[in-house]
């Protein structure tokens, strides 16, 4: 048993470090980083619990550019043309080898950085559409004046879990 929890605990570290490293270098580079960065975080937390703390600063902010990148047409539009332009350019690298650091090595990649891009952005624009048809929680209607005893007594019981005083056992 110790020898499968050890080639997991492996696995994990092999699997989220890439992802984090990766997720890393794209935060400077054409595609989705910050993205990654929260992949292998959460990859890696499954197995190693004290990097749990650092997964949901990063699912935020993550989330949040995700929501940002869609937030205008503007946006939309540069986030397309950045998409389109890396399968072009896969495309390019891939048909002309005799380009810098060409052929179908480079090109694969490029587009695949493309898709995984178009592929978020899409994710992304249904995510905020989703959001804004959502309706918003309505609050409760006030306690106060029913029963007996006061609101603030009412309000108690209901926060705790406990019925409010007369009330029959069992009634929440």
């Amino acid at each position: 048993m110790l020898k499968g929890g050890a080639v997991r605990r492996a696995t994990a570290l092999v699997a989220g470090g890439a992802l984090l490293l990766t997720g890393v270098a794209l935060l400077v580079l054409p595609g989705p980083g910050l993205l990654l960065v929260l992949a292998g975080l959460l990859v890696l937390s499954r197995e190693f619990p004290g990097v749990r703390r650092y997964v949901d600063p990063v699912r935020d902010r993550a989330l949040r550019a995700a929501d940002d990148s869609v937030a205008s047409p503007l946006r939309l539009a540069a986030s397309v043309l950045a998409g389109a332009s890396l399968l072009a350019a896969g495309v390019t690298w891939g048909l002309r080898p005799r380009l810098p650091f060409g052929g179908w090595a480079t090109g694969s990649g490029l587009i695949l950085s493309g898709l995984v891009l178009l592929g978020l952005l899409l994710w992304s624009l249904n995510r905020a559409r989703q959001t804004r048809r959502a309706p918003t929680p309505a609050t409760p209607p006030s306690r106060v004046g029913s029963g007996s005893g006061s609101g603030s007594e009412d309000t108690e019981h209901a926060v705790h879990g406990r019925p409010p005083t007369g009330a029959p056992p069992g009634d929440v």
